[in-house]
Formats: C-alpha cells, structure tokens, sequence
C-alpha cells in the first residue's frame, strides 16, 4: 500500500483515538458521516462539470477520507478494515471483468452491449447470493429520489414491465398531469409523485438520462436567471412579470444569437 495511503490511515486512526484523538471525530458513527458522504460524492460530480482538475483532486480527497473514515469505524467495531474494503471491490471488479483477468473468452464481452448484458447478469447473481427476493432489490433508498425511480424503472424494464416505445409514457405523463390538476387537497401530494415519476419514464423512454437532463435544465435555468439581474441592474422582485417576462424573452434571445 503507498506510503500516502498509510499515512492518511494513521491519521484518521489517531483522529479516532479514544484518548488522544479530536473529541468530534470521535463522536461520530456511520449514520452520522453518512451525509457528508453524499455531499463529498455530489461535490466530486461538481468538480468533474466545471472541468476543475485541481479542485477534482481536492474533492477526490475528500471523498477517500470518507471511506476511510466509514473503515476506521467498521474496524473498531471488529467488523472490517480498509485492507478488506479495497480487497472486495477487487475481487469484485476482476469476476464482473473475466475477459480481461482470466482465460474466459466470449467475443460478445468485448463489445459495449455484451459488456453492459453481462455486466447486469453478474449483479443480479450477486443480489441473489445476498438473499434478494424481487428485482426492485438493492436500489439504494438515500439515492436521491430522481436517479432512484430512474434505477427502479431501469429494473423493472429487465424483468419486461415497461413501454415499447415513448407514446405510452407520454400518454401516461398526461394523464398523471390531469389527476393532479383535479385532485382533492388530500391527494395532491401523491399524484404529484405520480406525475414525477411518469416524466422520468418518458426522459428515460428517449434514451436520456433524467438526472443529467434536470441538472443541465438547472444550469440553464440559473444562467438565464443570471443575464436577467445583469440586463436589469435591479431586483427582479420590483418589475412587473411581465416586465420579466420580456427579460427572459430577451436572455433566451441573446443566447441564440437573435436580434433583441
């Protein structure tokens, strides 16, 4: 293991110390770290979109130390070390990769398609060694709630369960969007997940991923919001919507290059 990795563990073993270490650190469990261990994850993803290598290395650190923290704890616990976490996802990735670590040979593994078939076939064998019982099995509930219904739709379409081509979801998104415009006080909440959920399965029916299609609607979203404070010098808040209206109208204008 590099002398970098070592040390780092000696780190957080002595942060961890019941005698010596930082009170805070050890304080903390695994449900407690779980937070920042999304956020670490979501600031990686962060760094990756505005292309910053130098903060990608820092966030990449970061994200380690997590894993290194959640081992710490596991090992203290008498549970498992970080030795065996790196052990396991290498026993894992080398049997999920045997055309390239064995003698096994398929011609139909060295395309993307047989790689992503047998990738899922050597999941679900796993899911089952671990004892799942149905297909919906193993989707992470802290996932967040848009990446999830795309994953359970994604193994709900595996099993046979879904549209053969976009018409039916988008019939279905149209329908979901009429029960919650009549919908009662009481219902609205559930038929708004309803709807929701039927617009990620028609995204997801054209082939796009609906977590990167919402953040990219975000982006948009927030830089034309941006070009409007800028075109209006004041706060959009004293304008009138339709003086707003025609700033938007304006940003969106600029961006494709038209005449204003």
């Amino acid at each position: 293991m590099p002398d970098s990795i070592h040390r780092l563990l000696r780190i957080m073993a002595k942060l961890r110390d019941p005698q010596d270490g930082c009170e805070w650190d050890r304080a903390q469990t695994f449900s407690t770290i779980a937070p920042y261990t999304i956020e670490e994850a979501y600031e990686v993803a962060d760094a990756i979109e505005r292309n910053d290598m130098r903060d990608l290395k820092e966030e990449l650190g970061d994200l380690l130390l997590q894993v290194v923290f959640h081992s710490q704890m596991a090992d203290e616990g008498g549970h498992f070390d970080f030795s065996a976490v790196a052990s396991t996802i290498s026993d894992k990735m080398e049997a999920r990769h045997p055309y390239i670590f064995s003698s096994y040979q398929n011609p139909d593994d060295q395309n993307a398609t047989g790689q992503d078939s047998r990738w899922e076939s050597l999941k679900a064998l796993e899911r089952s060694a671990k004892g799942a019982t149905s297909a919906m099995d193993g989707v992470a509930t802290a996932l967040p709630a848009l990446l999830r219904a795309e994953k359970l739709q994604k193994r709900a379409a595996r099993e046979g369960f879904d549209w053969p081509d976009p018409e039916g979801p988008a019939e279905k998104l149209a329908e979901e969007a009429r029960e919650l415009k009549e919908a009662s006080p009481a219902d609205r909440f559930e038929e708004a997940g309803d709807l929701l959920f039927a617009a990620v399965n028609l995204v997801r029916a054209y082939g796009i991923s609906p977590e990167e299609a919402l953040r990219a609607g975000n982006a948009k979203f927030e830089r034309r919001y941006r070009g409007m404070e800028s075109i209006a010098g004041c706060s959009l808040s004293s304008l009138s919507l339709d003086d707003q209206e025609a700033l938007w109208q304006e940003v969106k204008q600029s961006e494709r290059g038209e005449p204003s």
